[in-house]
């Protein structure tokens, strides 16, 4: 009888250690490799070395604007790093906006590895970089803006601290709720130890907020991304994009642009 309880209890030990491996890795896809820095789109960028509060070492890029009314904090999705993003820093960049875009941990050339409240330690140190570059302000001018699994972490930061607006592009209410979509054979609900819910915590932030997400989203269900909205509170707003998952934005959806660009002149006023 012992050995069978032993052998059980092995057996147990070692489902619950392959559902935490395949938890982590269905959850982050980081990439060490930078291959592309903000110099290639004509970029004038300063390389960052900051800690977070558990002394991590992160990496990102400030992309100062010489004329800008306001700065916005990108949090990008699970996948890859910032090196993939240096696009979308040229497009901000040219609303008259400084960008601050940075890597969680164990992506890029940030140290350790993510975790759910690793990652919202890292988004607290970044706005403490961009608070530095406005000699501490307690309220600088800051939009928060996330991209998927980023959108739960842009959640939490605009909790955490003062934003004047949050931008939630192709984001979700939790990942247990994405984790239900895409396993629908395994009891999310009951084992997942990451759970980024922003769902519960989008009802609480005051700042203007924007959602926008896609009905070809092939990665987050639109219904997801539309409660996400639904359960923000005022003042608010949604856009339909059209596009897959890694597509859908204002080169898939040219009309998105003129929305997104007057949420900003509505933060930060116009140019």
């Amino acid at each position: 009888m012992i050995a069978i309880a032993l052998r059980v209890i092995f057996w147990i030990a070692v489902l619950w250690l392959a559902f935490r491996w395949f938890e982590w890795r269905s959850l982050y896809a980081p990439s060490r490799v930078i291959e592309a820095t903000p110099r290639e789109v004509g970029l004038e960028y300063e390389d960052v070395e900051f800690v977070a509060e558990d002394t991590v070492r992160l990496h990102g890029w400030w992309i100062p604007h010489p004329e800008a009314r306001g700065t916005i904090l990108y949090c990008h999705g699970n996948g890859l790093n910032i090196a993939n993003r240096i696009g979308l820093c040229r497009d901000l960049h040219s609303l008259g906006l400084n960008v601050f875009i940075f890597d969680y941990r164990g992506y890029g050339r940030s140290r350790g590895r993510p975790t759910e409240q690793g990652t919202y330690r890292d988004a607290r140190a970044a706005y403490e970089v961009v608070r530095a570059k406005y000699d501490d302000a307690d309220d600088p001018p800051v939009i928060v803006y996330g991209a998927s699994l980023g959108g739960t972490i842009a959640a939490q930061l605009a909790l955490d601290k003062p934003v004047r607006g949050a931008i939630f592009e192709a984001s979700f209410t939790s990942v247990v709720d994405v984790g239900e979509r895409l396993y629908p054979w395994l009891p999310v609900r009951r084992l997942a130890a990451f759970r980024y819910e922003a769902v519960k915590r989008v009802p609480h932030i005051a700042a203007p907020k924007l959602f926008a997400s896609s009905r070809d989203d092939q990665l987050i269900p639109f219904e997801l991304g539309k409660a996400l909205y639904e359960a923000a509170a005022e003042p608010k707003a949604f856009f339909e994009l059209t596009g897959s998952h890694d597509e859908a934005g204002w080169n898939q959806t040219p009309a998105y642009w003129p929305v997104f660009s007057a949420f900003i002149d509505r933060v930060f006023g116009p140019r």
